[in-house]
């Protein structure tokens, strides 16, 4: 710069020279402060964007719901439940912002299938984001995932198993630690078991007279587990099993079976089992051959489709069921019924509700939780007590099964399920 040329001697030049040259100090100290500064925005931006996209990311709690949801319809009514509860909560807990992953458990039939629910499970566990696992429909699919959510520490919360050998001991051998590889409890469920309903059908049965039974399964932990808790009941009461037969559930015809017993003194065929696994060919073919023995199932019948598929010859069917039609219950469940008349044009599945009550009891339990923390909402949902829900006041027990024991039976009238009462399971 010219001012450093000014002589030296020269006293105000000299003076001028002192102060440029402080100046220039000052300028490369500012020239150094400001390339902090901008380093230190930098950093700053940068920290704040990590923050920001790492907050982002924990702000997410993640619920995955696998069910059959392809040809019967109850894999879509448990879902539509849950929607509904999750709606009602914005896609909010607890700051966090809930997304809801949707499974399809099952094929083109409508039949669960261990290797898709295994994998199913595995993605689960394996999303850091996940916290909730919402079921699953079919007893046998639960043996198949709750070992791997079990081991991975994710609850596991069921709107519709109902075998009683997942929690509780004195069923089927092994049962259920075999579930339970850590020995920590992870599995609940919001329905009443098969150690409810099944008895309750057989009660039912001995109060309509209906003495002489025969009794098919489809082989499966659901269907023949209940079967036999109905013999065993039925037994108990002094009513007259004429035989008892597990079916090939891939079967499309059963005449030949039903041909052996058509001449027996039937009063009533009790099926065990789910709609795509033969109780539509049994149910017709019961019909075509013209036996006059009443025909009863349990809740894996109670759906559209088994009407749907069946046409006439489901016309009389008695079905006990966990829980109650949402219809015709007051307070929540009312409210419950007609929000979800009002949100999808058509009424509640048998199974719609517990789908409502097992969302709405994960949301408590993340929110009480306070974080996005498996083990701390775990925890929370195994605390849950005196819950007023839509079925009425209830609790998890020490098994994880809800201290609700609600059975319905209903018959099916002009192509509905209609209820017909409240049943004991005494």
């Amino acid at each position: 710069m010219k001012f450093l040329n000014v002589p030296v001697g020269h006293k105000k030049s000299e003076t001028f020279f002192r102060v440029n040259e402080k100046s220039l100090e000052n300028f490369n100290l500012l020239k150094k402060s400001s390339v902090f500064l901008i380093l230190l925005v930098i950093i700053f931006s940068a920290f704040i964007s990590g923050c920001s996209n790492l907050q982002s990311k924990q702000e997410t709690i993640k619920i995955v719901a696998s069910f059959p949801m392809r040809e019967i319809d109850v894999g879509q009514d448990i879902v539509n439940g849950i929607k509904l509860a999750l709606e009602e909560a914005d896609y909010t807990a607890e700051n966090y912002k809930i997304k809801l992953v949707v499974e399809d458990g099952g094929d083109e039939t409508g039949t669960w299938q261990a290797s898709i629910e295994r994998e199913i499970a595995k993605r689960a566990v394996e999303d850091p984001d996940v916290m909730v696992y919402l079921g699953t429909y079919n007893s046998g699919a639960a043996k198949v995932s709750i070992p791997i959510t079990n081991q991975w520490g994710l609850v596991q919360i069921s709107p519709g198993n109902t075998w009683p050998g997942l929690t509780k001991p004195g069923f089927f051998p092994g049962e259920p630690g075999l579930f339970y590889p850590t020995g920590v409890r992870n599995y609940f469920r919001v329905c009443p078991n098969d150690a409810v309903q099944g008895p309750a059908g057989a009660v039912w049965a001995k109060e309509m007279k209906l003495q002489n039974i025969y009794i098919f399964d489809d082989g499966e932990a659901y269907g023949k587990g209940i079967a036999n808790i109905f013999e065993e009941k039925a037994t108990e009461l002094g009513l007259n099993i004429l035989g008892h037969k597990t079916l090939d559930k891939k079967s499309e015809d059963f005449t030949g079976e039903l041909s052996k017993i058509k001449d027996l003194d039937l009063d009533l065929i009790y099926f065990g089992g789910i709609t795509p696994n033969g109780a539509v060919p049994l149910v017709k073919g019961i019909k075509e051959l013209g036996i006059t023995a009443e025909f009863m199932g349990p809740d894996g019948i109670m759906e559209q489709a088994f009407i749907g598929q069946a046409g006439d010859a489901a016309e009389g069917t008695y079905v006990a069921v966990v829980g109650m039609p949402t219809k015709g219950l007051k307070g929540k469940g009312k409210e419950f019924y007609e929000n979800y008349l009002k949100q999808y044009s058509k009424e509640p599945g048998a199974f719609s509700g517990f789908g409502y009550e097992a969302t709405k009891v994960a949301l408590l339990a993340i929110e009480r939780a306070g974080v996005k923390n498996r083990a701390k909402i775990l925890e929370e949902v195994s605390k849950i007590k005196n819950y007023d829900g839509l079925f009425g006041t209830w609790s998890f027990d020490k098994y994880g099964d809800t201290t609700l024991t609600i059975v319905s039976g209903n018959i099916v009238k002009n192509k509905s399920f209609v209820f017909e009462k409240l049943l004991s399971s005494k």
